[in-house]
């Protein structure tokens, strides 16, 4: 190797060292406002399918708790669960986006989601030291449950979140990872929506943030145009939109968690794209941000924050539903 090249190796490695500076020099003021704090996470879609997605999101959460972080994961797992259900036999129904879940299936749900889905991911969490505990909503009775209708079975809708666990578990330094199963008041199990339970659950605990990863980048002003993707929504356009029938069915649930966590305090609900790699670390530490934000209407912000497109869209879906 001439000197000339050696020198001009030497600039490249210094560049490459330079452009790693300012990301962590980027990230320091989000670091110093975000540490301490806690943050749930709703895990799901094709992020929890790809392995390389699915290390991508639990080298985040292990970051994220080594800066300072108390992330609490809430975890889905429906395409396991459709996986066993067509090879034991079993129906697989939906209804208005919700799995029936007759008692046959609800042994499924409870088995892929508790005694698969959830150890796996601690397994995960854990080959980078003894950090995560799983838990089910049944476990001291966390996430408490009704049916919301005999024509889906044992699916529930959250009517209670006991804290104390969790709590428990977060001021232990460690973190939890919770199966989507909830316990009636005589002990039975239900089968409820991960995003609710995630919704309910940062509203109960005061999470700093609730994140939703699913399979898009976030809401869009108009789903059939990529460029209309909405940064920002104060609380008041989110809860307005959910009652606008151009609303895809997939996000209602997302969004409606959304309003819920944010109108209990919480400051910021984020929907993000998990196929995105890295998407958890972009939204928490850098300017720029992805996805969609929830945010309350007291907080500021300019107007190019958004983008142009969906703002118009917007405005006359949200005109139409008010």
């Amino acid at each position: 190797m001439t000197p000339q090249e050696k020198i001009a190796n030497t600039r490249a490695a210094q560049a490459r060292a330079l452009k790693k500076a300012e990301v962590l020099i980027e990230a320091l003021p989000w670091i110093k406002d975000v540490t301490g704090k806690t943050v749930v996470i709703k895990y799901g879609g094709a992020a929890m399918v790809d392995p390389t997605l699915r290390e991508d999101v639990m080298n985040d959460i292990i970051l994220m708790k080594i800066i300072g972080l108390n992330p609490v994961v809430v975890h889905g797992g429906g395409k396991d669960i459709t996986r066993l259900s067509e090879q034991l036999g079993l129906p697989v129904e939906f209804k208005d986006g919700l799995r029936v879940s007759p008692p046959e299936v609800m042994d499924i749900v409870k088995m892929v989601l508790v005694g698969k889905v959830n150890q796996e991911l601690v397994a995960q969490l854990n080959e980078h030291g003894h950090i995560a505990v799983g838990l089910n909503g049944g476990d001291g009775h966390i996430i408490k449950a009704k049916q919301r209708s005999e024509q889906l079975g044992q699916v529930g809708e959250v009517t209670g979140i006991d804290t104390r666990l969790i709590t428990d578990m977060v001021s232990s330094d460690y973190i939890p990872i919770i199966a989507r199963v909830a316990v009636g008041e005589n002990g039975e199990s239900y089968n409820v929506n991960a995003d609710e339970v995630a919704g309910e659950l940062a509203a109960a605990i005061g999470a700093h943030k609730v994140i939703f990863l699913t399979d898009v980048d976030g809401l869009y002003g108009d789903f059939d145009d990529k460029s209309s993707l909405i940064s920002r929504l104060k609380l008041s356009e989110a809860s307005k939109l959910l009652d606008s029938p151009e609303l895809s069915k997939g996000m209602v649930p997302k969004l409606r968690s959304c309003v819920r966590a944010v109108t209990a305090g919480v400051s910021r609900a984020h929907i993000l794209n998990g196929t995105i790699s890295h998407a958890l670390l972009l939204e928490v530490f850098t300017n720029e941000g992805v996805g969609t934000m929830i945010m309350p209407d007291t907080d500021e912000y300019q107007a190019d924050e958004f983008v142009s497109a969906p703002l118009d869209n917007l405005a006359s879906k949200l005109h139409g539903a008010s």
